[in-house]
């Protein structure tokens, strides 16, 4: 099945596959990093249960790409490669992007205070630029630990939070977790904080502004943000988790509508329109793109990823290399759902996993993939992480 989203791709030549995997022709001598990948999905994920979707792109070739599983299990709907996942913390890129085109229009410059956008905020927020928020090194506090316990005899959809209560939230604090630019600390607070900026100084909704100035440019034209009772979620794939030994959805949390941090859904059809976009400079020009794939740098604590390793953190994307692979990638974790993109800068090699289930390491799968098409390793085994 080839989505009509890619047909502009002349290069990409699709073939369909006996275990619900959709897949394009590899480089590699007798397809055997096809094989291998094939095998890896395979054991990874059953065809019944929650599943994953896959792309490997090179150079804006398709190498492979994949659906595995269902997309839930009330209806057993299979995953395919326009299956829309909840992208989780991937959105972070996205509202990234937006402050950029901002920045690039003169709407704000990157050393735009907090307090010039939200005169009211606390004294603590005049330090706090722009670039402080895209790079984590605004030390704002963390709003999930602002939200009120939660009652468990109410639903969770019911007593979830949203943007301008985080904002209010953090407006009731009287100080940052440190002062600007002198430290490190992954703020989903930050990207919350980000997709209000942009919805105020362009004067329309984030969502109308993503969608008109990122999504449809791009030709993603199954990705939103998404708000319940405003948008709707075409072909989504909903969250599992396993209970008991059983799979039950588990698709919303107490930060689900939060939107610049983790809103968006989107397909990897789609996903591989916005790797192109970076790759082909689409949006911004490469001078303006080098700001976001340039690492901070703080005198306090480094990054580290979600492995513990020191890393390295641009406008939306952890930038630190991999077996000495330079790359830019991200990963997201929400309840029911576990992404990743990596991006090999020197290959063009993008690995992007979707999964709407828990239980899978997606940026392990991710490296393992490309373990496969950069090192040779045909099993898939022996990446480290």
């Amino acid at each position: 099945m080839v989505n009509g989203k890619l047909k502009k791709y002349s290069t990409l030549i699709l073939v369909a596959m006996t275990i619900s995997l959709t897949a394009a022709s590899c480089r590699g001598k007798n397809g055997v990093e096809m094989a291998a990948v094939e095998a890896l999905v395979r054991k990874t994920v059953g065809a019944d249960e929650p599943g994953l979707a896959l792309a490997l792109v090179q150079d804006g070739r398709l190498l492979f790409r994949a659906g595995r599983g269902v997309a839930d299990i009330r209806s057993k709907r299979p995953i395919d490669t326009g299956t829309n996942f909840r992208l989780a913390s991937l959105t972070k890129q996205f509202t990234a992007k937006a402050i950029m085109l901002l920045v690039r229009e003169g709407y704000l410059a990157y050393e735009t205070h907090l307090t010039d956008i939200f005169p009211d905020f606390p004294e603590y927020g005049k330090e706090i630029t722009i670039r402080h928020l895209l790079t984590h090194t605004s030390g704002l506090p963390d709003y999930e630990n602002l939200i009120p316990e939660a009652n468990p005899g109410i639903p969770v959809e019911d007593q979830q939070i949203n943007d301008y209560q985080v904002l209010e939230l953090l407006k009731g604090e009287k100080q940052g977790k440190f002062r600007p630019g002198t430290n490190w600390d992954y703020s989903n607070s930050g990207y919350v904080v980000l997709g209000l900026i942009a919805e105020k100084v362009s004067g329309l909704p984030f969502g109308i502004f993503l969608c008109e100035r990122i999504f449809k440019p791009l030709g993603m034209k199954e990705t939103v943000l998404y708000e319940k009772g405003i948008s709707e979620v075409e072909n989504r794939a909903f969250g599992h988790s396993l209970k008991d030994g059983k799979w039950v959805i588990r698709d919303q949390s107490r930060t689900s509508a939060t939107r610049g941090d983790g809103c968006i859904y989107s397909s990897v059809d789609d996903l591989i329109l916005w790797d192109n976009a970076w790759k082909e400079g689409t949006l911004l020009n490469r001078e303006e793109m080098a700001l976001a794939l340039t690492p901070v740098e703080v005198p306090g604590k480094r990054p580290v990823d979600p492995y513990g390793q020191p890393a390295a953190y641009g406008f939306g994307w952890f930038l630190n290399p991999w077996k000495g692979y330079q790359r830019a990638w991200h990963y997201g974790e929400t309840a029911g759902f576990r992404t990743a993109i990596h991006r090999f800068h020197e290959t063009g090699l993008t690995v992007i996993v979707l999964c709407n289930r828990e239980d899978i390491d997606a940026s392990g799968l991710a490296l393992k993939l490309a373990d496969i098409f950069l090192t040779g390793r045909a099993s898939g085994q022996g990446a480290s992480y």
